[in-house]
């Protein structure tokens, strides 16, 4: 809430939490845009997907080095770490006050 204005914290925090795990906040929350619509349900059927792979090769009656190569289920890359270069470093609260005052 800035200068009394606006919803309250409490409302605005309770709102957030209840977002689905396949919105674009939890998606830009998770590391990028390509998360976006990657909730439980879709990364378990990718687990899935590579079990049953798995499970193939492994009892398949395949000849002597002739095991096919499966490849794994397509998912989004993991977050960036916050080292590499370019990142800027997190904002505080006493830096985003100032950034709204100055209107």
């Amino acid at each position: 809430m800035i200068a009394g204005r606006g919803p309250s914290p409490v409302l605005v925090l309770a709102l957030v939490q209840r977002l689905p795990d396949t919105s674009l906040t939890v998606a830009l929350a998770s590391g990028d845009r390509q998360h976006f619509g990657w909730g439980q349900d879709r990364h378990l059927a990718a687990d899935l997907y590579d079990a049953i792979n798995a499970n193939t090769r492994a009892t398949g009656q395949w000849g002597k080095g002739k095991t096919p190569k499966i490849p794994p289920f397509p998912r989004p890359s993991a977050k960036p770490a916050a080292t590499q270069a370019g990142t800027r470093p997190a904002a505080t609260v006493a830096a985003l006050y100032q950034q709204f005052a100055r209107r």
